[in-house]
């Protein structure tokens, strides 16, 4: 059995570039309210565009590529999932609530019972 390894190195630049981008992020914020007297158009080209060079700083650092290539190994597998028919969904649904039913019943069944047993025959309480 083979076992592979991943080996993860963070340079210097990479871990800069994560810097940057927390940076960018915090920029973002405090950009959208120093920019209030400008105006709501000011507020959210200041987010926007700080936002967008945070997601591109992000994106250019080695973690950035890991995040977008396990974000296209995910979608290749949710490709890869056999999705029930609707009749089978629907079957299913049904099975799960006649369960639901039944073991309602059987419990309440239950309840009952030990109550009877416990109150009526051993401690002689009457309602």
């Amino acid at each position: 059995m083979a076992t592979s390894q991943v080996e993860t190195v963070s340079t210097v630049a990479d871990k800069a570039k994560l810097a940057i981008a927390a940076v960018l992020v915090i920029g973002a914020v405090v950009a959208y309210y120093l920019l209030g007297k400008q105006g709501p158009v000011a507020q959210w080209a200041g987010l926007l565009v700080c936002l967008g060079a945070a997601v591109v700083m992000f994106m250019v650092s080695e973690t950035g590529r890991q995040f977008t290539a396990f974000g296209r190994d995910s979608v290749r597998e949710v490709k890869k999932v056999v999705w029930p028919t609707r009749k089978e969904a629907v079957q299913m649904t049904a099975y799960v609530f006649a369960f639901v039913v039944i073991m309602a019943l059987f419990l309440w069944l239950t309840d009952k019972t030990l109550e009877w047993a416990f109150y009526d025959l051993i401690l002689g309480w009457k309602k």
